[in-house]
């Protein structure tokens, strides 16, 4: 095994399960996962971060799919200390194993960034949710100010095989909106003591337009 190969198996994931749950990160987590509800599904639920805002009590049915290793392992690990069915599974993005308008409510934070292809990815999640449905998403991606996108993409090609194929410099909100999603934002900012190359974060409701 070559020294990238053991940074993906054993270095990235710990690396993106430190960042992705710093407090202000959380924070923000805090406000967008509890408004799932009815049938849910996770994009990148790898880490298991996100289950402990979800509200048991507004769910019937939770399914989630991360591309596996660590991360998988971490959220099967959250899922059996919750105490709640789940339906975690071996996946990526791009080809979602589960039927079309299956879910009321698709989860999706800070997972766009690694994905392959963001368009076909967003595709997806409208595909698997009902007519109506909402994608509830917290992402990071290309910042609005020239000087600090400029910044990104000098830094892109360095911070990708640290971080897991991370990108800086994509869309948030206009890629959701791209994908045929009414949407809704609830916020957009920097987050606090970061720097602002990987600070910039939207996050908002996609509402599932048309049929």
């Amino acid at each position: 095994m070559g020294l990238a190969d053991w940074w993906d198996r054993h270095g990235v994931p710990r690396v993106i399960r430190f960042a992705c749950g710093m407090k202000p990160i959380m924070k923000l987590r805090g406000q967008v996962v509890p408004l799932a509800e009815g049938a849910v599904f996770e994009l990148g639920c790898g880490g298991g971060i996100n289950q402990q805002f979800y509200r048991a009590d507004a769910i019937t049915r939770y399914a989630g799919i991360d591309p596996g290793g660590k991360l998988l392992e971490y959220a099967q690990a959250e899922a059996r200390k919750k105490g709640w069915q789940a339906d975690i599974r071996d996946g990526i993005g791009e080809d979602i194993p589960f039927e079309d308008d299956s879910f009321d409510t698709v989860v999706c934070t800070y997972t766009m960034c690694s994905v392959q292809d963001q368009a076909q990815v967003v595709k997806e999640m409208r595909r698997i949710l009902k007519p109506g449905g909402k994608l509830l998403f917290l992402e990071h991606g290309r910042a609005p100010d020239a000087k600090v996108a400029a910044w990104q993409d000098r830094i892109e090609p360095y911070w990708k095989p640290f971080a897991g194929g991370c990108h800086l410099t994509r869309p948030v909100t206009e890629a959701v909106r791209a994908g045929g999603f009414a949407v809704e934002p609830m916020g957009a900012a920097y987050l606090p003591q970061t720097p602002r190359s990987i600070g910039w974060n939207e996050w908002g409701v996609g509402v599932k337009a048309g049929a």
